[in-house]
């Protein structure tokens, strides 16, 4: 018994040039980091299970219940200034967008898109020209693409897979007829004008 302790000794010496000691206190201590950081995440049979909330430490937070997802309200065809009208600003009215003349449906984005959320100033607008520029300035929430170069058009591309990945399609933006078009431009320049 001693010659294969010997030899298991000067292996682990020669191989790593550790007291044995020393060998096996840290190939310990990398099993425990090891078990510890892997029980930190979610296993692959787990990946794609809902998450489950349990309620025994009596938080009340958790017996609330959350009503389901309404079903998208299909809009049909309707101009900007209809669309203007579904900005979330109402509570019973979905909260929708325009992309490239697609009007989507992004009530479940609410805290994104809603009063307050972060890309707010979107709702109940067309605003192609502003995703394709990146852009949250007020004059390049709109429709037009002329004078987009490529790289432009293609982030644009995205922004619409992305939505048509994500939101319902509930309508089609139509043009104005050309008096309510000037009436309406005339009306956001002087909404625009510093008082």
């Amino acid at each position: 018994m001693s010659y294969f302790n010997t030899t298991i000794t000067e292996t682990i010496t020669y191989y790593t040039g550790l007291s044995p000691t020393a060998f096996f206190t840290i190939t310990l201590l990398s099993i425990l980091v090891y078990r510890t950081v892997t029980s930190m995440f979610v296993s692959p049979q787990d990946f794609n299970k809902p998450p489950v909330v349990s309620a025994r430490f009596g938080s009340s937070r958790f017996n609330d219940v959350t009503e389901p997802p309404k079903k998208p309200v299909q809009v049909g065809e309707i101009s900007e200034k209809e669309l203007r009208l579904y900005n979330g600003s109402d509570e019973n009215k979905p909260i929708l967008i325009s992309v490239k003349g697609n009007i989507y449906d992004v009530s479940q984005g609410k805290n994104f898109y809603g009063p307050g959320g972060s890309y707010a100033m979107f709702a109940g607008k067309e605003c192609s020209r502003a995703l394709a520029l990146l852009s949250f300035k007020p004059q390049d929430i709109n429709g037009n693409l002329e004078g987009l170069d490529e790289s432009e058009l293609a982030i644009l591309e995205d922004w619409e897979y992305k939505f048509i990945d994500k939101y319902p399609k509930v309508g089609q933006l139509v043009p104005e007829p050309r008096t309510q078009q000037i009436e309406h431009s005339q009306e956001d320049n002087s909404n625009m004008k510093p008082e």
